[in-house]
């Protein structure tokens, strides 16, 4: 069975996409056939083009048109025999519904049917915890200065919950998006994996590596015995 690793974090910043690309190529030199689905390629797979074209169009994006791409994806990755999918801030969308303010109770019974869409793969979220305001600093320091006004300003007009209009309540944001995405995985823990990793954003990049290999082995035993 294929199994699905999708990357989140408490906040930009804190290293998913650094750690996707390792992840994506330790696996693949041990011989496993390895999908990196890059968070940018959301606008280009094939399968997320209603996605693509309903963001582009209203600036939102509806349940069903996520819920229908996710089947298509999934049937995809099936498809192709591989046997790890590497997702850098996909599934489970709860960050995405949030910004098109969906409540919680809403976020919940979407998840209650992606889970059920992912069940010809075998889910596991990697979590990547740490301080948010630390992990937006040094995503400014990388992309740019303008890049955290850019940021705080998408978030302000999405109109999320709590508001938005600075570095303080962008934190607080942060805070219950990380709280409702690992609500909604640790209510299914019987058909998601979850792997958090304490700290990410203090620990040197090498070591949060070895950090998410311990803890994927429970899903990615029986794939690193075959490759």
């Amino acid at each position: 069975m294929t199994v699905l690793v999708t990357v989140w974090g408490a906040s930009p910043g804190v290293g998913k996409s650094t750690l996707c690309g390792g992840l994506s190529q330790g696996l693949a030199d041990t011989g496993l056939r390895v999908d990196h689905f890059r968070e940018e390629e959301v606008l280009t797979r094939p399968q997320f083009a209603a996605v693509a074209a309903e963001f582009t169009a209203t600036g939102t994006v509806g349940p069903g048109t996520l819920i229908a791409a996710t089947a298509d994806f999934v049937d995809a990755a099936v498809a192709s025999g591989d046997d790890v999918v590497i997702a850098d801030a996909l599934m489970p969308f709860v960050p995405t519904l949030l910004a098109m303010g969906h409540g919680e109770e809403a976020v919940d019974a979407f998840v209650d049917d992606l889970t059920e869409i992912l069940a010809p793969v075998r889910p596991v979220m990697v979590f990547l915890d740490g301080n948010a305001e630390s992990a937006l600093s040094r995503a400014a320091a990388r992309e740019g200065a303008q890049w955290l006004d850019r940021y705080i300003g998408k978030l302000a007009d999405y109109e999320v919950s709590p508001p938005v209009a600075d570095l303080a309540s962008a934190v607080r944001y942060l805070l219950r998006e990380r709280a409702v995405t690992l609500g909604a995985i640790r209510r299914r823990e019987k058909d998601w994996g979850l792997v958090v990793v304490e700290r990410a954003d203090e620990l040197p990049r090498s070591e949060v590596l070895r950090e998410v290999l311990r803890g994927l082995r429970p899903w990615l035993g029986e794939v690193v015995t075959r490759g």
